[in-house]
C-alpha cells in the first residue's frame, strides 16, 4: 500500500499503560466512524506496514489502542509519533455538496471576475488552513479554502468556483 492510495487517520500520541497499548489522535471529522476497525496501516521506517487491532477504546477525537503482538512498553514505544493511515476507500461516502481535499487534485479553477485560471496541482494542508497550489503563468499561485473565496465546488464537472480577493493573484505575479 502507498502513501497516494490512502488518508491520514491520525498518528501515535503516547504510550498508555504497561501492555503495549498506546493513545492514538484521530485527526478525522467523525471519529466514531472509525472505533470498529480492524487494521491500520502505520508509517514506520518510512513504509506503510499493516498493525492489526486487538482492540480500541474510543474517547472522543482519541483512542486506547492495543496492537496485537504488542504487549510491553519497550515495543509500544517504537509506535511513539507514527502516522496511522487507512486506504482512501474506507472514508464514507460525501454529499453532493461535500467533498474531500484529495479529490480536488486536477479539478479546473474557474473564477467570478477573472474565468479560467487553471487546475489543482497541490493542496496544502496547514495547521491554520487549507491551500489549493495552482500553476499560473509559471508561478505557483496559493489559494484558501474558505466559503468566501471557493464559493462551490461541482464535482460532477470538476471546477472549483471562485471569488478571489482582488490583488491575490498580483502578489505571486511581483518579481
Amino acid at each position: 500500500m502507498n502513501k497516494e492510495a490512502c488518508f491520514q487517520l491520525g498518528y501515535v500520541a503516547k504510550i498508555h499503560g504497561i501492555h503495549g497499548e498506546v493513545s492514538i489522535v484521530l485527526d478525522v471529522d467523525n471519529p466514531e466512524y472509525y472505533q470498529n476497525l480492524e487494521s491500520v496501516f502505520v508509517e514506520f521506517n518510512s513504509r506503510l506496514v499493516p498493525f492489526f487491532i486487538e482492540y480500541m477504546v474510543l474517547q472522543e477525537r482519541r483512542a486506547l489502542v492495543k496492537f496485537e503482538d504488542f504487549d510491553s512498553v519497550d515495543q509500544a514505544e517504537q509506535l511513539e509519533g507514527c502516522v496511522l493511515y487507512l486506504p482512501v476507500q474506507m472514508l464514507p461516502e460525501l454529499g453532493p455538496d461535500k467533498y474531500y481535499y484529495h479529490e480536488l487534485s486536477g479539478y479546473a479553477i474557474q473564477d467570478a471576475h477573472l474565468g479560467g485560471l487553471g487546475t489543482v496541482a497541490n493542496i496544502y494542508e496547514m495547521p491554520s488552513q487549507v491551500l489549493i497550489g495552482m500553476e499560473y503563468f509559471g508561478k505557483e499561485v496559493l489559494i484558501p479554502i474558505n466559503d468566501a473565496i471557493v464559493t462551490k465546488v461541482d464535482k460532477s464537472l470538476k471546477v472549483i468556483h471562485t471569488n478571489l480577493p482582488e490583488g491575490l493573484l498580483d502578489v505571486y505575479l511581483e518579481d
